[in-house]
């Protein structure tokens, strides 16, 4: 799965004739792990996907650097309400399978967010949270021992 990570960089990076190559490999690697992140999606270096399957993020979506993401996660857009919009998630955050995140919500940094966690409300930094509806709990270095610090590499 690094492959699909390293392709996603060049999409973004590329120009020209190059970038149509890589958007076919790209596109063709995504279809076959049923992943769907727009190369227009904006994510910071030292992203890791782990068990890289059934993944959705919306394009207009914010994701900082240093975060982890595993298998059957989705976020997403409200559309319509006060959450109305997509998430904006910090650096060094953990999401655990089958996580949803919708709405025009905050996360802020080093959040480890629990496997099967639905949120949709605004979570501080240094915090951990889990369940239906979300269930926040202030933990210092909350991810110290989740997040995968890979070398960045276009």
């Amino acid at each position: 799965m690094p492959y699909f990570q390293k392709l996603f960089r060049k999409v973004q990076s590329s120009t020209g004739i190059i970038k149509l190559c890589y958007r076919c490999l790209y596109k063709i690697i995504a279809r076959r792990s049923l992943i769907e992140i727009s190369p227009k999606c904006t994510i910071g270096p030292g992203l890791y996907i782990g068990h890289a399957f059934c993944i959705t993020i919306n394009e207009r979506a914010v994701i900082g650097k240093d975060c982890c993401i595993h298998k059957g996660i989705t976020i997403g857009q409200e559309n319509r309400g006060s959450r109305k919009g997509t998430p904006t998630i910090g650096d060094s955050v953990w999401i655990g399978i089958n996580a949803t995140i919708v709405g025009n919500i905050k996360i802020g940094n080093d959040v480890l967010i629990a496997p099967n966690t639905y949120i949709n409300c605004d979570v501080p930094s240094h915090s951990v949270v889990f369940g239906n509806p979300c269930i926040i709990k202030h933990r210092d270095n909350a991810t110290a021992e989740y997040i995968f610090y890979p070398e960045y590499s276009n």
